[in-house]
């Protein structure tokens, strides 16, 4: 919408007001989202603005109602009036252009043709069903401006009012004659009628809320305007709900009777509208989860056909499994007796009543349908009824009926336990296992083949150096099938399967395939794998090799570092889709990284149809979780995906006692003079570039500029890449230096990772030469051989005492507990990726303390990053753990906020 409409353009900005949030990557999506919701419920308006020009066009304005406040607030990019103005042009033009098109697809005509030339208000709504916007500029001006400003009052009259105080209605129980006892049903008939109480609520104190007598009576500490605002909340309560409109026939409106059939319409029928005008609605604790009859699945412990107990061969999601419907209130079923009760009650036209103490709605069509269908039998797949269970299906059932349930015994039960992950059979250390399994591994053994039984994937999402690899190795020694194991890993773990396989199962046969090499002309690749108990290959090889591995049937399909398929457009994502095999298992520490469409991916792959379709978890999960923050769909996510992630920590005690503790330090490291004059000179280039350029051209600067900053702070030389020397240049190596100094001391080792190639070059030698010693450089660029050749090296008792690594390079796949210090030299601005790099030195083997330091240079834009990667761990740990291109979205000014040097905090 252009900046230069007139004010009446302006008329729904104020509504996007509240809290701000930093800017999420994913915002044009989610704006979208809204948008497309604003438009499916109704909450739009017609408009009309005239520029400064003075051509006119009609719009579809967003009209937000109160339950669409927290997703407007997760949107706005700052504070300013600019960001309400922005994100209100934002919306305004993704409502305008989904209503017009809806319009368009429908081919709908707001107003008839007519002959003769139309009048304006008749050239505005014309316009308003056409793909263009603008009216005819012929137009007389004067009357464009009487209607922009005759639509805009008409459209501000059915806005909330917008002061201090609201008007709540809170709704009085009656009490009922009867004892709760079984006479309820008869006794109802004869209770008092509901009270609605009027009273006032202060805003900006929602805990203050007052009778509205005290207000009329000048009792109140809600300020003078209360009256005013209580009698305008009285207004709108009257149109909208014309059942209250007695309650102005009182002189000081206080309260007002209503009957439970008037009552129960009311709140059915009000609520939304009530919440939409700004009107509070204060309801009893139990009537949002008052009973109401439905059905209840009683499922069989056994398939169906009577083909035996299901953990005898196997069922998987798209088993028939049979099942009874039984007649329930909440989770209690319902007797013949009951039910003839509650016929009676229908037939006595009442709607709200009293039964077994407890107030239930019922209506004459759904009790009917529960009658037809109560003891009758059915199936259904083992997948619907586990959805059913959770509240995301209805099987076959009448529309308008609830499922209260889903009562299960046998297999289905034990999935619908929470506490399922402790109740399966542990499973002892098989025979063939070189090693000694944990407690904590024996359960994990026993959940990979309990599910696995069942055809049903798992993942298995210990910590890092919680031993999944040694807990699947376990699972194929104790349940062996008939045919290969496809485990699929990154290129930088393919050497560690090898050796693992080779330390705890010597009598498993494993062939590698990896290299030029990896097929034999005179074998076909089936016969070859069918010749081995487990295959190795790489995630890149599977897109490539997919036809070959096609061919075989496997057993098992494992998917080590699972979040490789979080994208379910990639190669490798569709090609492991194809792959088939009886048991799927992914290995992850970190099952979500950035966003929940990463669980969803990974889940699809091993349950497919668990989580319904990409789109549907979106507006059932993703959305309300990450943009709402929505507890009811994080529990409810957290259910549904329960039963197939474990999740286990090493810093729970009860998990895991042996294992040394991580102690984290952040270290702040002052920069130099020197380090302090390039940084100003990076920030001041990087803002006036992005202040001048837009779209990807400016995102790009973005990124180049925050990595130049990365690079000031590690040193100058790193930045200016001219080969000067290194020693007393840098906060961050002065302090570097320091730590190394004291481990060498006592004779420990180190990790220390860095993001960068070029530093790592800097320093290996630089350390080396400062320290006397031999310093290891892992990077991307390494060979497969020679890379572990130096884990071996550094993993052998008195090895060198530094390994230097590239994060990218080091942060999965590998073991190097000789390690007791972690060093991270420059920050990722990820945890789940600092986590896992950390991890390669605390994880199971470890004997010793492990002490990370996190070095951090004071007063830049590090230090502000810092502050904010705690923030980044909420999402994986609500839900079952990124990155910096939300930065490449701020305004120049919120830009500078974030990476503008604070000089007090330089040494001199």
């Amino acid at each position: 919408m252009p900046r230069t409409a007139t004010a009446a353009s302006t008329d729904f900005r104020p509504v996007l007001g509240g809290e701000f949030v930093d800017v999420d990557i994913e915002r044009e999506s989610r704006l979208t989202a809204v948008a497309v919701g604003l438009v499916d419920g109704g909450r739009v308006v017609p408009g009309l603005t005239v520029e400064a020009d003075g051509r006119a066009r009609s719009w579809w304005w967003p009209l937000p109602a109160a339950g669409d406040r927290p997703a407007l607030r997760s949107l706005l990019e700052g504070e300013s009036v600019a960001h309400h103005v922005q994100l209100a042009e934002q919306l305004a033009e993704l409502v305008d252009s989904e209503v017009r098109s809806r319009l368009q697809h429908a081919d709908v005509a707001i107003l008839a043709k007519r002959p003769g030339r139309r009048t304006v208000p008749e050239a505005w709504l014309s316009s308003l069903g056409s793909a263009d916007p603008w009216l005819n500029p012929a137009l007389e001006s004067d009357r464009l401006h009487t209607l922009a400003q005759t639509v805009s009052e008409w459209v501000r009259s059915g806005r909330p009012t917008s002061g201090r105080t609201r008007l709540c209605l809170r709704l009085g129980e009656p009490q009922a004659n009867g004892d709760g006892g079984d006479d309820d049903l008869r006794s109802s008939a004869a209770v008092t009628p509901w009270r609605v109480e009027i009273l006032a609520q202060d805003l900006d104190e929602p805990s203050l809320v007052v009778p509205a007598v005290d207000v009329w009576q000048g009792r109140s500490a809600l300020g003078p305007l209360a009256l005013e605002e209580l009698l305008a909340g009285l207004g709108h309560l009257a149109r909208i709900a014309p059942e209250m409109a007695g309650l102005l026939d009182q002189a000081e409106p206080s309260a007002i009777e209503i009957g439970a059939d008037e009552i129960l319409a009311f709140v059915r029928d009000r609520s939304v509208t009530l919440a939409d005008a700004g009107i509070g609605l204060l309801l009893p604790s139990w009537w949002v989860h008052r009973g109401r009859i439905g059905l209840r699945v009683k499922v069989s412990s056994r398939k169906s056909s009577g083909t035996g107990a299901v953990t005898a061969g196997g069922v998987g999601l798209e088993q028939l499994v049979d099942f009874t419907w039984e007649a329930a209130l909440g989770a209690d079923k319902l007797t013949k007796r009951d039910l003839e009760q509650l016929d009676r009650a229908v037939q006595a036209k009442r709607s709200l009543v009293r039964f077994r103490g407890q107030w239930i709605e019922i209506a004459a069509d759904e009790l009917a349908a529960v009658l037809e269908r109560a003891g009758t039998k059915d199936q259904a797949r083992a997948g619907d009824l586990l959805r059913t269970a959770l509240g995301l299906d209805q099987l076959d059932a009448p529309p308008d009926v609830e499922i209260t349930g889903v009562a299960a015994t046998g297999w289905l039960g034990r999935l619908l336990d929470d506490a399922l992950h402790t109740t399966v059979e542990p499973v002892p250390t098989p025979a063939g296992f070189l090693g000694e399994l944990r407690p904590y591994q024996e359960r994990g053994v026993g959940w990979l083949s309990f599910l696995g039984r069942l055809g049903l994937g798992a993942c298995l999402a210990d910590d890092m150096g919680l031993g999944k690899t040694a807990q699947v190795i376990a699972t194929l020694l104790a349940e062996p099938m008939g045919s290969p194991t496809l485990v699929v890993c990154p290129v930088s773990v393919l050497g560690n399967w090898q050796r693992e396989l080779a330390r705890f199962a010597p009598s498993l046969s494993v062939l590698a395939h990896h290299g030029p090499d990896r097929f034999d002309d005179d074998q076909p690749f089936a016969t070859r794998a069918g010749a081995h108990d487990v295959v190795l290959t790489t995630y890149s090889l599977v897109a490539r090799d997919i036809e070959p591995l096609t061919t075989v049937d496997w057993s098992r399909l494992v998917l080590d570092e699972a979040q490789q398929v979080k994208n379910p457009s990639t190669a490798q994502t569709r090609a492991v889709q194809r792959l088939t095999a009886e048991r799927r298992i992914a290995l992850t520490g970190t099952p979500v990284e950035n966003r929940l469409s990463d669980l969803w991916s990974i889940m699809h792959v091993l349950n497919p149809g668990l989580l319904g379709s990409a789109r549907s978890f979106r507006q059932r999960f993703a959305l309300p979780i990450e943009v709402d923050h929505d507890e009811d769909a994080t529990v409810m996510l957290r259910r549904m995906t329960a039963p197939f992630v474990l999740r286990r920590l090493k810093s729970d005690r009860s998990i895991i006692t042996d294992l040394p503790d991580k102690i984290e330090v952040t270290d702040h490291c002052a920069l130099t003079r020197e380090q302090a004059t390039l940084y100003q000179a990076v920030v001041d280039d990087l803002l006036a570039a992005a202040d001048d350029a837009e779209g990807i051209s400016r995102r790009g600067i973005v990124l180049a500029g925050l990595t130049k900053l990365k690079q000031v702070c590690n040193h100058p030389a790193h930045l200016l890449g001219d080969g000067s020397p290194l020693a007393g240049r840098s906060g961050k190596l002065g302090r570097t230096e320091e730590l190394i100094d004291e481990l060498l001391q006592v004779g420990d080792q180190a990790l220390c990772f860095t993001q960068f190639r070029q530093w790592g070059d800097l320093l290996q030698p630089y350390l080396a030469r400062r320290f006397g010693v031999e310093v290891l450089w892992l990077h991307g660029n390494v060979t497969r051989k020679r890379r572990d050749a130096m884990v071996e090296q550094f993993q052998t008792g008195g090895g060198p005492p530094l390994l230097l690594v590239s994060l990218k390079a080091g942060g999965t796949g590998l073991n190097l507990t000789a390690a007791s210090h972690v060093i991270h030299l420059d920050r990722w601005w990820n945890p789940a990726v600092e986590d896992q790099a950390t991890d390669r030195a605390y994880r199971i083997g470890q004997t010793s303390n492990v002490l990370v330091h996190k070095l951090v240079t004071t007063g830049t834009v590090e230090e502000r990053i810092d502050d904010l990667i705690a923030s980044k761990r909420a999402l994986a740990e609500a839900v079952v753990g990124g990155g910096e291109d939300w930065l490449t979205e701020l305004s120049t000014d919120d830009l500078r906020d974030i990476v503008s040097l604070r000089d007090a905090e330089v040494e001199g």
